[in-house]
């Protein structure tokens, strides 16, 4: 089969290396996009869901309009955190493997400013930054932006707050001429705002529904708890999701921390992230998890943009989101490049209610979890307790003697008898009849 990409425009050494890349066929936000940015007349804004392959329907048609022969910035990408800048600049990279005379930049916040002015200082066609490091840079005059052509707002819903303080600042760098193209995953009041006060009147609305590559392998569930027996219900469903790579979705910092705090006592391969840790702290746990040395991410909506791994098979709402946008972004983490994946949300009764707004508002259908039963989930807190032992490092600090005082109380038991005597010492400590009759307090 032909490259279908061939059709929309796209030119020979961009399509060679898309094709190595394994792209053939264009999702729909690809098919609508490509040709109107390649016409170069318009504004454009691009509705679509995460995982849609946004960055290939703004990137392969930009790439294909730098002009090399002038040496000078003629595009610029704002994107809402430095992970998402530098998930772009290395697809950016990867669509120009063909073009080397295209010169790509990142200049995102978070990170020395000195060596991107350094870099800037050098012949540069694009630029994908954060908008707060972009003003930094303009107003230290360290970036020209008078012969720019081209302003791509990606994920324009996530920067709604810092893009109102500054973009009348970065736009005023920028020719009167310059075209706009604005991508979300959603249209709230704020968005139809910017679009009517920034883009042209004739500006072009093109939208991709939900049934899109990144989107319709998603299933979407609901799990109704007490909040009592919330943490327990999620590490049984962490402990049948093992070895999976998944996403934990708090509303704030502080619950990022304390859940992530449980999952480690309780020996889960995970890791926090939120905007209140260093980059370098950030950087390092999404090296991790992309690398496959956790398996859980737990985090807040900001800090998880940016993220995009392919094997992430589910995300758990710990907290129901406040807005439908946000459910959006959360969902689409998973069942990207056309996987499965599972959207949990965890709620509590007097929230069930709010199922059907989500429903009617996403044209999405969710179906009710399983939910354990209490001796499952004393069952699966026992199998826990096990694992924490077997985890724990020795402690070498313990007296020889002390050592050898205990080995003799223990010397004469085989290893099944030891087993069945510290799993009954357990089960006694914490009142738990494994035959269903529990008596233990749950712990939030």
């Amino acid at each position: 089969m032909p490259n279908q990409f061939s059709n929309l425009g796209i030119s020979a050494p961009l399509l060679k290396a898309i094709t190595e890349l394994k792209f053939a066929v264009p999702t729909e936000i690809q098919q609508k996009t490509i040709p109107l940015f390649l016409s170069n007349n318009t504004d454009i804004v691009g509705l679509a869901k995460t995982g849609t392959g946004k960055t290939a329907a703004f990137g392969l048609p930009l790439l294909q309009l730098i002009d090399t022969k002038l040496p000078v910035i003629q595009a610029v990408i704002l994107v809402p955190t430095r992970e998402l800048g530098h998930q772009i600049f290395s697809n950016l990279e990867a669509f120009a493997k063909y073009l080397p005379e295209v010169s790509i930049a990142a200049t995102c916040g978070g990170i020395p400013i000195k060596p991107q002015i350094e870099r800037l200082a050098t012949p540069t066609h694009i630029v994908v930054a954060t908008p707060g490091r972009l003003i930094d840079l303009i107003q230290r005059k360290a970036i020209n932006l008078k012969e720019t052509k081209f302003l791509v707002l990606d994920e324009a819903d996530e920067m709604v707050t810092i893009l109102k303080e500054g973009l009348d600042e970065i736009i005023a760098e920028l020719p009167k001429n310059h075209k706009t193209f604005l991508f979300s995953a959603t249209l709230p009041g704020t968005i139809k705002q910017m679009i009517q006060n920034y883009l042209s009147k004739n500006v072009v609305q093109v939208s991709a529904n939900m049934e899109t590559i990144g989107n319709q392998g998603i299933d979407h569930q609901y799990i109704v708890v007490d909040p009592i027996e919330k943490l327990d219900v999620l590490m049984h469903f962490l402990t049948s999701k093992d070895g999976e790579r998944g996403i934990i979705f708090c509303k704030t910092k502080a619950a990022v921390n304390k859940l992530a705090k449980n999952l480690v006592i309780n020996r889960f391969s995970s890791g926090a992230l939120h905007g209140s840790l260093s980059q370098g702290i950030r950087d390092r746990i999404m090296e991790q998890f992309r690398e496959g040395h956790i398996n859980i991410l737990v985090a807040t909506d900001l800090a998880a943009r940016g993220i995009d791994v392919k094997e992430i098979s589910y995300v758990v709402n710990y907290h129901l989101p406040d807005v439908y946008e946000v459910y959006v972004h959360r969902s689409g983490r998973t069942a990207r490049a056309g996987a499965k994946g599972l959207s949990l949300t965890v709620l509590q009764q007097e929230e069930v209610a709010e199922i059907a707004d989500f429903e009617r508002e996403l044209g999405i259908k969710f179906t009710k979890f399983k939910k354990p039963t209490t001796e499952n989930i004393e069952e699966n807190n026992t199998l826990l307790w096990a694992k924490q032992i077997f985890k724990t490092k020795p402690n070498h600090d313990v007296s020889a003697d002390l050592k050898d005082k205990i080995k003799t109380v223990f010397h004469h038991l085989t290893k099944d008898e030891l087993i069945d005597k510290l799993l009954a010492n357990y089960l006694l400590q914490n009142k738990i009849e494994i035959t269903g009759k529990p008596v233990k307090k749950f712990k939030n």
